[in-house]
C-alpha cells in the first residue's frame, strides 16, 4: 500500500500512531523537542544549591527549566527531556551544533536510489554504553520499536512523516475496520553488520533531516521486550528512568524527577570525547530560582527570565553565516559581565482553541484583540519577532520577505493592531453582548511572560463580551489536559523536528487535530462542523502528502499547499500564531563553546564544550 494511501484508510498521521498499537501514558507534547517551556511546579526561588547532589566541579552545569518525563529515545516529546537523551543517543544524521543543513553522525557515508526512496547508510565504528557493538539490527530493532512499541510517542514519524514501506492488516478498532500496521513488516533492513537500508513508500523532501532526529537512534536489540518477537534484557520502565544504554558522547549516570539529571562522558566514544567529565541538569521550573541559581554562579551555561533581562546590557559584536549574533551581556548582578548568544530559533508559540467548545466568532474576536507587536516589545521585551502565519520566517515558502509581505498586507486581524472595534462587531454579528457574554478558560503553562500576556488580553476582552479565566497548569498537566479535550483555549509552542514548514503544519491538518484519538498532534478538533476551511487545510495537507519528492516540481506544489494552510487557519483561527522565539544564551568566560543554531538548544550535543577555572 502506497503511503498516500495509507493516510486516505487511516485518516491521519496521529491515526497511524494510534493503530500501530501507541496507547501508553507518555507525555505527548505539542512540539517534539517543542521549546514549549516546560511545566513549573516548583515555588521555590531561593536558587541556592539546587539540585546540586550530584554536581562535580568537572561537570558542565546546565539548567533545565521544565520536567523531564523519560530518559527513552522513542517515548520522549518535550524539550527538557530531548536535551538530555541528545547527549546519550546518536542518530544516523546530526544538526551540528544545531544548524539546519544536517551531517553524518553514526552514517559514515550514505547513498540515494534515482528515484529517492531508496537510503543506504554505511555505520561508523561504535559502540554502546554497555559494550556490545553497534550493528545495522540495532537499527532495525530501533525502528520497530519506534514504529510498533506501546511506549512509542511517534509511530507516525515511520509510518507517515518518512512512509517507510511496510504491511497493513485490517482490525475492527472502537468499532470500525481500520488498517493496522503488521509488525515485522517494516521496510528497514541490516544488509549485513555495517550496513543498513531504508525503503520508502515514496520520497520524501526531508528524509535525512528526519533520521536526525533522536527518535531513530539505535538500541541494543533485545534490550527492552516491549515488541514482538523480543522478552528484553529490562522493563521499558527501567530503561526509560534509571538505564537507558545509548551509542552517544555520555552515558546516563542518574535522573531524580523533577530534581536534576546527570550523564558522564562515555570513555569509548567514536567521536570526539567529551573534554568535560559530564553534564549536570538541575531542574528549576520557577524564574526567579532560575535567575538566583544562575548568580550564585550554579550553571555554567544559563538563560535569563524576561523579568530579569535588559535589552540594553546588549552588546553585540558579530553575526556569522548561521545568523547568530555574538557578543557580551552586562553586568549581571553579581558583577559579571556574560557572553552572549542570540539566534531565531526555527519554532512558534501560540494560543490553541478546542474549536468544538469555542465558537469561530469568538475565536476571530480573540484574533482581532491580539496585538503581537505589542505582546513582543512590552512583555518579551523583544526577545523574538511578532508571528502572523504558523511556519517561522527561515523556512517560510518564499522565504522572510514573503512572510513580512503577507504579514503586513494580507493578515485579516489587524497587522501590529488591536482591533477592538472588529472583534465587538464579529461578537454582536454572532448575537453576543453586554447581556449575552461568552464565558472561556485560557490554560496556560506557568510562565511569567504568558501570564502577563493573558492578563493583556483578559483585560482587552472584556470590551468585547469574552469573559476569560486564565489558569496556571503544570505542563504535563496541560498536555494531559489537552489530549483528553478538556482544554478551551491553551498556550504552547511548537519547534522544528525538522526544518520544513509540513512539520509544522501538520499540527493544522484536521484529522490529526481530534482528540478522541489515542495520540493527538495538537488538541484543537479542527472539524467541517466548527470550522468553515477544514476541508481546506485537509485537502492542502493531502497535496503536501502526495507531492514528497526534493524536486523543485514538487517543492512548488508543496509551497502552494502551505499557504493553503496558513490561509485556512487565518479564516478559522484553530491556533493563533504569537510569536517567534528569539533563543538567547549566556555563559561565563570559563566557558569554550560554540552557541547553538537555528535548531535550537535540544539538538546540540556538550562533548565539543570546554571548561577553564570557575572563579
Amino acid at each position: 500500500m502506497e503511503r498516500r494511501s495509507f493516510l486516505k484508510a487511516t485518516g491521519s498521521a496521529a491515526a497511524a500512531a494510534a493503530l500501530a498499537g501507541c496507547s501508553s501514558d507518555s507525555d505527548e507534547t505539542e512540539g517534539a523537542e517543542e521549546g514549549t517551556g516546560g511545566g513549573m511546579d516548583s515555588t521555590d526561588d531561593s536558587g541556592g544549591d539546587v539540585g546540586t547532589d550530584l554536581k562535580e566541579e568537572g561537570d558542565l552545569w546546565r539548567v533545565n527549566t521544565g520536567t523531564m518525563t523519560t530518559m527513552d529515545p522513542i517515548e520522549a516529546t518535550d524539550t527538557q527531556s530531548g536535551i538530555v537523551i541528545q547527549q546519550m543517543f546518536d542518530p544516523l544524521m546530526n544538526y551540528p551544533d544545531s544548524q539546519p543543513a544536517v551531517e553524518g553522525l553514526m552514517a559514515a557515508d550514505y547513498e540515494v536510489s534515482e528515484d529517492f526512496t531508496t537510503y543506504t547508510f554505511q555505520l561508523k565504528d561504535a559502540t554502546f554504553h554497555n559494550g556490545d557493538t553497534v550493528t545495522a539490527s540495532d537499527f532495525v530493532y530501533a525502528f520497530e520499536r519506534l514504529t510498533a512499541s506501546s511506549n512509542s510517542s511517534r509511530a507516525y514519524f515511520v509510518l507517515d512523516s518518512l512512509g517507510v514501506t511496510h504491511e497493513t492488516t485490517t482490525e475492527t478498532v472502537d468499532g470500525e475496520e481500520q488498517e493496522v500496521y503488521q509488525s515485522g513488516t517494516l521496510g528497514v533492513e541490516a544488509i549485513d553488520e555495517t550496513t543498513l537500508e531504508i525503503q520508502l513508500e515514496s520520497p520524501f523532501a526531508s528524509t535525512l533531516e528526519m533520521l536526525a532526529y533522536s527518535s531513530f537512534s539505535p538500541v541494543p536489540e533485545g534490550m527492552v521486550g516491549d515488541i514482538e518477537g523480543y522478552e528484553g534484557e529490562m522493563t521499558q520502565a527501567e530503561f526509560s528512568s534509571s538505564n537507558p544504554v545509548g551509542n552517544g558522547p555520555f552515558e546516563f549516570d542518574t535522573w531524580d524527577s523533577g530534581t536534576e539529571a546527570r550523564v558522564s562522558a562515555y570513555d569509548d566514544y567514536y567521536g570526539e570525547s567529551a573534554s568535560v567529565d559530564g553534564v549536570h541538569f538541575a531542574v528549576i521550573e520557577n524564574d526567579s530560582a532560575n535567575y538566583n541559581y544562575a548568580m550564585n554562579r550554579n550553571a555554567d551555561i544559563f538563560e535569563l527570565p524576561t523579568a530579569q533581562y535588559d535589552p540594553g546590557k546588549v552588546s553585540v559584536e558579530e553575526e556569522d553565516d548561521q545568523g547568530r549574533q555574538i557578543g557580551s551581556y552586562g553586568e549581571l548582578r553579581n558583577g559579571a559581565t556574560a557572553n552572549y548568544s542570540a539566534v531565531s530559533n526555527i519554532g512558534v508559540f501560540y494560543l490553541g482553541f478546542n474549536m468544538a467548545s469555542v465558537p469561530k466568532p469568538v475565536r476571530q474576536a480573540v484574533a482581532y484583540a491580539m496585538n503581537q507587536h505589542t505582546v513582543v516589545e512590552q512583555v518579551f521585551k523583544q526577545r523574538g519577532e511578532p508571528a502572523y502565519n504558523f511556519t517561522p520566517k527561515s523556512i517560510f515558502p518564499g522565504g522572510a520577505q514573503n512572510y513580512n509581505d503577507r504579514a503586513e498586507n494580507e493578515y485579516p486581524y489587524g497587522y501590529d493592531d488591536s482591533q477592538l472595534g472588529e472583534a465587538r462587531s464579529v461578537m454582536e454579528e454572532a448575537g453576543y453582548g453586554e447581556n449575552e457574554r461568552f464565558a472561556m478558560e485560557l490554560t496556560i503553562y506557568e510562565s511569567g511572560v504568558w501570564s502577563e500576556t493573558a492578563s493583556i488580553l483578559r483585560d482587552q476582552l472584556q470590551s468585547v463580551y469574552i469573559d476569560l479565566e486564565v489558569n496556571q497548569a503544570p505542563f504535563n498537566t496541560l498536555l494531559e489536559r489537552g489530549r483528553n479535550g478538556e482544554l478551551e483555549m491553551y498556550s504552547l509552542g511548537w519547534v522544528a523536528d525538522w526544518p520544513a514548514p509540513d512539520n509544522f503544519l501538520q499540527l493544522l491538518n484536521p484529522p490529526q487535530t481530534d482528540t478522541s484519538l489515542d495520540f493527538p498532534i495538537s488538541y484543537v478538533n479542527w472539524q467541517p462542523e466548527n470550522g468553515d476551511a477544514a476541508q481546506q487545510a485537509e485537502e492542502a495537507y493531502q497535496a503536501i502528502a502526495e507531492n514528497p519528492a526534493p524536486t523543485e516540481e514538487d517543492q512548488t506544489a508543496r509551497n502552494d499547499a502551505y499557504i493553503e494552510m496558513e490561509n485556512a487557519n487565518w479564516e478559522d483561527v484553530a491556533m493563533l500564531p504569537v510569536y517567534h522565539e528569539l533563543t538567547e544564551l549566556f555563559w561565563y568566560d570559563h566557558v569554550d563553546f560554540a552557541p547553538p543554531a537555528g535548531m535550537g538548544p535540544s539538538r546540540q550535543k556538550m562533548n565539543t564544550v570546554s571548561l577553564g577555572d570557575r572563579e
